[in-house]
């Protein structure tokens, strides 16, 4: 109902061809997209399911959940860690030797580096349509995770792909927890701007396209789901509060856009459909990758003095981020 459409759901034959029988690592496997992830993954039979995430709580409950439903014996295994931490990651690849990772963790791209020193065969990054001419920080760092997806594909036998959806319906932080939060403390519940649209997907379609674009895995490439018409805000408000007779107020927050796009002017250009007729991929621009190489290098000496100039060495790199004022002030 919330979404005007209906459910997208994606062929699984190919899928099972690289699970079953897999060792397969999710990183961020306790978030809401992560453990998606593994329910599903766990329908595939994987020879084993890692589940790594910096928060045990999570993660400890999703292992209980899945013993639930399969049995006590399931071959599934908690890892408590950062990926950030590139030495604990070394050691889950060096005694998992994982064959499939699924990163979705929000934290930088150190696993994109260890997978490939581990001879991991695929590795799927999962992006956002905030990565389209970013206004935030963290849209334009997951363009950046992108470029280093396109320029890695390059230079690994590893099959690196991205895979680009929009809001996911019910996940921690998204707008219907938040309007439900408000609405149980007895309201107002309030609305940044009436104009505001946003493409909407569930979390198990959200799962669905990361694991079909593992099976398409063509790499490099940025996967795109077809995901109709954009909703308005407003409207996915006042199915929530009609119900209660709350008036919703308004205002922009910072960073945030009026209109979401999935793709940038250069991508749309050479769209293609994918053999899925959900899927679509983003054409890669060109990169030049002794620049990009050396623009990495300025943002993490940026980042260590964590001040203003990691916005303005963003800006540089992605030349479609405009930072807003608020973005500035870190």
């Amino acid at each position: 109902d919330f979404l005007s459409r209906e459910e997208v759901t994606l062929d699984t034959d190919k899928i099972s061809g690289y699970l079953t029988g897999k060792t397969v690592l999710v990183t961020g496997g306790g978030g809401s997209i992560g453990s998606e992830l593994c329910r599903q993954v766990m329908r595939f039979k994987p020879g084993k399911l890692l589940i790594f995430d910096i928060y045990e709580n999570c993660a400890y409950e999703l292992q209980m959940e899945l013993q639930q439903k399969y049995g006590r014996d399931i071959p599934v295994t908690v890892l408590i860690g950062s990926i950030r931490d590139k030495k604990r990651l070394d050691e889950v690849f060096d005694t998992y030797h994982p064959t499939v990772v699924f990163h979705a963790a929000a934290h930088k791209h150190v696993p994109l580096v260890s997978a490939s020193e581990h001879g991991v065969e695929r590795f799927v990054q999962l992006s956002t349509d905030k990565a389209v001419n970013p206004t935030s920080v963290m849209g334009c760092t997951k363009r950046i995770c992108e470029m280093l997806i396109q320029t890695f594909a390059g230079n690994t036998d590893m099959k690196c792909v991205a895979v680009r959806f929009g809001n996911v319906l019910g996940s921690h932080g998204s707008v219907i927890p938040l309007f439900e939060a408000q609405i149980k403390k007895g309201g107002p519940v309030t609305l940044t701007d009436p104009n505001i649209v946003r493409y909407f997907m569930t979390i198990p379609e959200a799962a669905q396209l990361v694991l079909q674009a593992g099976a398409l895995a063509e790499s490099g490439n940025i996967y795109v789901l077809d995901m109709g018409e954009p909703v308005r805000i407003m409207d996915l408000a006042k199915q929530l509060i009609r119900f209660y007779g709350y008036e919703p107020g308004v205002g922009l927050r910072p960073g945030e856009k009026l209109y979401e796009e999935l793709m940038m002017d250069e991508e749309q250009d050479k769209m293609r459909r994918t053999q899925h007729n959900k899927i679509f991929v983003a054409s890669p621009r060109t990169i030049d990758l002794a620049e990009f190489y050396e623009q990495l290098q300025a943002l993490e000496a940026a980042a260590a003095h964590n001040d203003e100039g990691v916005v303005r060495q963003l800006a540089a790199m992605i030349p479609t981020f405009t930072p807003t004022r608020e973005n500035l002030k870190l």
